[in-house]
């Protein structure tokens, strides 16, 4: 059973930057498509940026140019480095292993979770 643990949320302030860090235990990491997804208070749970066993990456329009996704396989972690952050994007962060590429469907693996915060 592949676990994901994520961590490098917090509070910031409008036009600031997080890192977020993600790392899966068991092998295999760099095989797997890896993602990042969040979730507001009463919205659904989407996509914000994917990356491929490769390293091609795509990213939701609402984040383009702001956050870059990345991965380092020898460390099995993945990162989504968010540069001018908005209040907009207070949410819950998620990530997630194993999703398709071509199908845009999540994996089952997820981890637990980190909270984004932007506010003044």
């Amino acid at each position: 059973q592949v676990q994901l643990v994520e961590s490098g949320g917090g509070l910031v302030q409008p036009g600031g930057s997080l890192r977020l860090s993600c790392v899966a235990s068991g092998s295999g990491f760099s095989t797997f498509v890896m993602g990042w997804y969040r979730q507001a208070p009463g919205n659904q749970r989407e996509l914000v940026a994917r990356i491929s066993s490769g390293g091609l990456t795509n990213y939701a329009d609402s984040v383009k140019g702001r956050f870059t996704i990345s991965r380092d396989n020898a460390k099995n972690t993945v990162y989504l480095q968010m540069n001018s952050l908005k209040p907009e994007d207070t949410a819950v962060y998620y990530c997630n292993l194993g999703g398709g590429w071509f199908s845009s469907l999540p994996g089952r693996s997820w981890g637990q979770g980190t909270q984004v915060t932007v506010s003044s």
